[in-house]
């Protein structure tokens, strides 16, 4: 007989303190990822292959982030070569979706970019992100690689408390709004029991193994050209979809140069865009023109928040992809944005944007081995589960990134054939003198940037370990000006950022708030982490 709880009450607020490691160190959203990666790092892995293992395994453990057909990005120092390199593995549109298509067809939402069904999806890019990182910084093949997830799709793994709860939630909103054939292989692969899975409940996914294990061989082959990739083209004619093979056949991740912003001697480190890691570093562009000696200070707090909401006006209204932009972004890094910024912010509340940033869900890890490589990857299906698109007997579920698009030909981010969408998922990287400090990420649709800001200051303005960083309570800008901030958050801070023109609100809920990971490698080449207190996260080290 066994005992009475339940696992998501948390009745006392706990206490973590960072982890020592140095072998090497996994942090993931999921005990069963972080452990396939440490399974990587055991058998002769890098921080690289473990970054892959445990992102495969990701898509089986927490698929109501990621999944198969998810976007990924990643920032990785590499020792081989003493220097710091970005992956943006995020997907184009189709070459036969454009704005004049998708209205003519009747694909819209009253004008707008649909959020589920074929329409939203872009070509995937996680697959071959595994395949592009294990090719030119693993040591083990990308079947070994993912041997981890296709054991625990085929053999299953037990529901943990917050993964229980958004599968739940996405079951319910699925089922009320994902009507007609082509949602049944969601219903089907998701939900076999008519419902979500309960804490405990074992999770089986075994057309997700058969699918990894065909992608392992293959180094992602047949996903983009072999057999996998005709079956998404097949189901995609078939409802009136715009992805074609020929579309997957074509896809290459770029290897990119990360952009960097000096923030008291330390060098933070994004993705350019299309992400939108520049948000982050525009608004701490901004904050750098202030000392901030306290951080339980509503000035602290206010200057923040007017920081990150200029910083979002100005790059929801340029960003998309760079080879479309009409503006240099660049531009935002210069110290003359920053002192311009900084200028504007008066001592009341203004409103700088009115755009509406959209909800999402991704998964953030952070790995690092004994030798000094570290990686800092972040994959997504934007909403929940993606689309709502599952490839028939595969377990792919499709994202839908697409949803990000403007059908106003004279917005930046207006859909184009072939051109990537401005992309919320950013992972993070903290350099300084040169040096790499280490990782960090907090997963969250347009939370991301403002999670960035925040872990950032706290651990270099205010002298915070890398789980203080990320346990440390949370604000957001909402995406209608209004501001939300945890129950933990100072009631009297609140209230005070009230008389300076927020409008504040609290939150008992903590996911909107993001879930980050944190990695901070030592002089003497010890590494230092924290996990994200708010879910199921875990540590996995040596």
């Amino acid at each position: 007989m066994s005992l009475d709880f339940d696992p998501l009450a948390q009745r006392y607020p706990s206490q973590r303190f960072p982890i020592y490691a140095r072998g090497g160190m996994v942090n993931c959203s999921s005990p069963q990822a972080a452990a396939a990666g440490l399974e990587a790092l055991r058998s002769g892995g890098n921080a690289i292959d473990a970054a892959v293992a445990a992102a495969a395994a990701l898509t089986v453990t927490e698929p109501t982030a990621n999944g198969i057909g998810s976007d990924a990005f990643a920032i990785l120092w590499s020792v081989r070569d003493g220097r710091l390199y970005g992956l943006n593995s995020s997907g184009p549109a189709p070459m036969l979706a454009s704005i004049d298509r998708v209205l003519s067809d009747g694909n819209d939402a009253d004008g707008k970019m649909p959020v589920l069904g074929w329409t939203p999806v872009t070509v995937p890019g996680a697959p071959k992100a595994w395949a592009e990182l294990t090719k030119r910084f693993g040591r083990r093949s990308l079947s070994e690689n993912l041997e981890p997830a296709v054991r625990y799709a085929r053999d299953g793994y037990p529901c943990s408390p917050n993964l229980s709860d958004s599968w739940k939630k996405a079951f319910a909103s699925y089922k009320a709004r994902m009507k007609g054939d082509v949602f049944t292989p969601w219903f089907s692969t998701f939900a076999p029991l008519g419902r979500g899975y309960e804490a405990g409940e074992m999770i089986r996914l075994p057309d997700h193994a058969a699918t990894l294990e065909a992608i392992g061989q293959t180094n992602a082959d047949a996903f983009y050209k072999g057999s996998l990739a005709e079956k998404i083209d097949a189901q995609s004619r078939a409802a009136g979809g715009y992805l074609r093979a020929e579309d997957l056949a074509a896809y290459e991740p770029v290897w990119t140069e990360p952009i960097r912003m000096n923030y008291r001697g330390y060098e933070v480190c994004e993705i350019p865009p299309n992400g939108q890691g520049i948000v982050a570093l525009m608004a701490l562009n901004i904050l750098k023109e202030f000392e901030f000696r306290e951080k339980e200070c509503v000035e602290t707090y206010h200057r923040q928040l007017e920081a990150v909401k200029i910083a979002f006006a100005d790059a929801l209204a340029s960003v998309t992809d760079p080879s479309r932009m009409t503006v240099d972004y660049r531009l935002f890094l210069d110290p003359a944005y920053g002192a311009a910024g900084a200028a504007k912010i008066t001592e009341h509340a203004q409103v700088f944007s009115p755009c509406i940033p959209p909800k999402s869900g991704t998964v953030y890890l952070a790995c690092a081995d004994g030798e000094g490589n570290m990686i800092s990857y972040i994959q997504s299906n934007y909403n929940g589960f993606g689309s709502g698109i599952v490839i028939d007997g595969t377990g792919i579920a499709l994202q839908n990134r697409g949803a990000d698009f403007s059908l106003d030909p004279l917005a930046a981010n207006c859909l184009m054939p072939g051109k990537r969408t401005y992309h919320t998922i950013i992972p993070g990287f903290l350099m300084k003198d040169g040096k790499p400090v280490g990782p960090f990420g907090v997963m969250g649709g347009y939370m991301q940037p403002q999670g960035h800001v925040q872990v950032v200051m706290n651990a270099v303005d205010f002298g915070m370990d890398p789980q203080q960083a990320l346990d440390a309570p949370r604000w957001q800008w909402m995406r209608d000006g209004s501001v939300t901030v945890e129950s933990r958050f100072d009631p009297e801070m609140a209230r005070a950022l009230q008389r300076r023109g927020h409008k504040v609100t609290t939150d008992l809920a903590t996911p909107s708030f993001g879930r980050g990971q944190m990695i901070i490698r030592l002089e003497n080449g010890v590494l230092v982490g924290g996990t994200e207190s708010r879910t199921d996260s875990n540590i996995a080290c040596y």
